[in-house]
């Protein structure tokens, strides 16, 4: 496997981690919304890059 795939696959579950805590304190309306905002923000970047690091590479043998 491609190392570039393999760290788009991170930054791709990295990114779905942090939207999930993000909804989640959204929800609840536990934490404070600067910290949302962040790691919404954080997440949403880590999710696109980690799509396109995926989507962009070719798999050479």
């Amino acid at each position: 496997m491609n190392l570039k795939r393999t760290f788009g696959a991170i930054l791709t579950v990295l990114g779905i981690i942090g939207l999930i805590y993000t909804g989640l304190g959204v929800i609840n309306h536990s934490n404070q919304t600067t910290t949302l905002v962040v790691v919404g923000i954080i997440a949403i970047i880590f999710f696109f890059t980690g799509i396109s690091l995926i989507r962009n590479t070719k798999d050479e043998a």
